[in-house]
């Protein structure tokens, strides 16, 4: 079947629904989602049942710049950085030094048991070298799944963070194979560009962006995720243009804005969540239609040993040194190295050497296919295992209707608030206030009428605010917030 403008949108929706059932069904099995979408983009393709024809690389790595941009910001959006703050150095030190000795370790063993070239077996190394956001944002959040102390905010830093500098590797080490009369070291100036103009750009606009969202005064809420979207791209697109990188821009822009007050924050962050889940089905679709699954079967011997060396050598050997300097017991990095998932971003990263046309271009594109989904089955399927086998998971809660309900209202002390006109808080936007973060206005009683406030609404004299708070701390905080001088 030929991919129509007629009949693209049917295909389309039907691939979707099939991955969104199969979804919510495989779980029951221990099966991950993602291999789940894969799945169905293979039996989709064109050796499978549904026989679309589909062989376009430069349409593969566009949609997955698209959906990777989705997944980081969603997942920065949701890093909580009073959680990460105590893990930063190790997180840090794990998405740089890690990534790089993972990919030294893999392109390595690829050199020595391959008759590869040791800058095409350092490509393939960069290009496996980081573990999936994708994946593990998705598994260790769909199965709920309790660790010990700051142990998932390490996981989730390092799988939202590692992505740049694979890629910048990435990009070096093809550099390396198309000109190969270069040195090695003329790979350092364009490390040190990337990652440098990645982190200030990434800052300088989620400073600007937070100023546009908030001054910005647009007629619907659901104009504000929009909003958002475009600056997440502007953030991308610039910082690409400007020589940076793209990727660690809009995951620390999007740190920094989850981390702020913002209009219509949780509209933004749940909007941003069901789209992160979409580019993540769309992305897993449409790599699995890319795949030849008769190109798999002749590689599957060399593919499964690079993937246990992977497994078993090369990531513990780089979560163990790069974790050499900080305290930690020795389950924890046993946890960290086996949490390795290898997802999508590698293989996004596989079509780079595609379109470049290099010669083992797509040996080494089914080759890190064959290694993602053995990751993601391997490692996705015994998570919960490994957590209990090395005492690093806390028991499990079994969450009632009751408790789904307080997660959006998580508050437990209360009291109302009268708003003079010599009031600080008197005039101004909720957004401005600087409130407390263990505390939400829950209702403004104005003119003897209730009213459902957010971000934008303006506190006005002689309004009556119901506060709820956490604790009796939380409204004493909002006392000095408010600045109540008639109360």
């Amino acid at each position: 079947m030929n991919l129509t403008i007629e009949n693209i949108l049917l295909v389309g929706s039907l691939l979707l629904l099939a991955s969104i059932i199969a979804g919510k069904t495989s779980y029951k099995f221990g099966v991950p989602t993602l291999i789940l979408f894969l799945a169905i983009g293979m039996l989709a393709g064109s050796e499978g049942i549904g026989g679309i024809l589909f062989d376009d690389p430069e349409m593969t790595q566009f949609i997955g710049i698209v959906s990777l941009n989705f997944i980081l910001f969603s997942g920065g959006l949701d890093t909580n950085w009073n959680s990460i703050r105590p893990v930063l150095k190790e997180g840090i030190a794990l998405s740089t030094l890690g990534v790089l000795l993972t990919a030294l370790c893999i392109g390595g063993f690829v050199w020595l048991i391959t008759d590869f070239t040791i800058y095409e077996s350092m490509l393939l190394g960069s290009i496996m070298s980081s573990t999936d956001a994708a994946a593990v944002f998705s598994i260790l959040r769909s199965k709920n799944l309790a660790l010990k102390t700051n142990l998932r905010p390490t996981l989730e830093l390092e799988s939202g963070s590692n992505d740049p500098m694979a890629y910048v590797l990435t990009l070096a080490f093809l550099m390396l194979v198309v000109n190969q009369d270069q040195s090695i070291y003329s790979i350092i100036p364009l490390f040190l560009q990337q990652m440098s103009i990645g982190c200030l750009a990434g800052f300088i606009f989620g400073k600007l962006s937070k100023l546009i969202i908030n001054r910005i005064k647009l007629d619907f809420e659901g104009l504000y995720p929009v909003l958002v979207i475009a600056l997440m791209f502007i953030t991308f697109s610039a910082t690409d243009f400007i020589g940076g990188n793209g990727f660690l821009a809009i995951y620390i822009c999007a740190v920094y804005l989850g981390n702020q007050d913002l209009i219509h924050k949780k509209t933004i962050v749940k909007m941003y969540d069901g789209l992160a889940w979409l580019m993540q089905i769309v992305l897993f679709l449409t790599l699995g239609l890319l795949v030849f699954p008769s190109e798999i079967i002749p590689i599957a011997g060399i593919g499964l040993l690079i993937s246990v060396f992977l497994i078993i050598v090369a990531r513990p050997l780089a979560v163990f040194i790069s974790l050499m300097f900080f305290k930690m017991k020795l389950g924890r990095r046993f946890y960290i190295s086996w949490v390795g998932l290898r997802g999508a971003v590698p293989i996004v990263f596989a079509t780079y050497p595609l379109i470049a046309g290099i010669e083992k271009a797509s040996m080494i594109f089914n080759i890190v296919f064959f290694i993602s989904v053995t990751s993601i089955l391997i490692q996705g399927t015994t998570l919960t295992l490994f957590a209990k086998w090395l005492n690093v998971g806390l028991p499990e809660k079994i969450e009632t209707e009751s408790d789904k309900f307080m997660s959006d209202f998580p508050k437990t002390a209360m009291r109302e608030i009268e708003i003079s006109s010599r009031c600080h808080a008197a005039n101004k936007k909720i957004v401005d206030l600087g409130f407390p973060k263990n505390a939400i206005i829950a209702l403004i009683k104005r003119n003897n009428k209730y009213l459902t406030p957010n971000g934008a609404t303006i506190i006005e004299p002689n309004d009556v605010l119901v506060i709820l708070a956490e604790n009796q701390e939380g409204l004493n905080l909002v006392d000095q917030t408010l600045n109540n001088i008639s109360a």
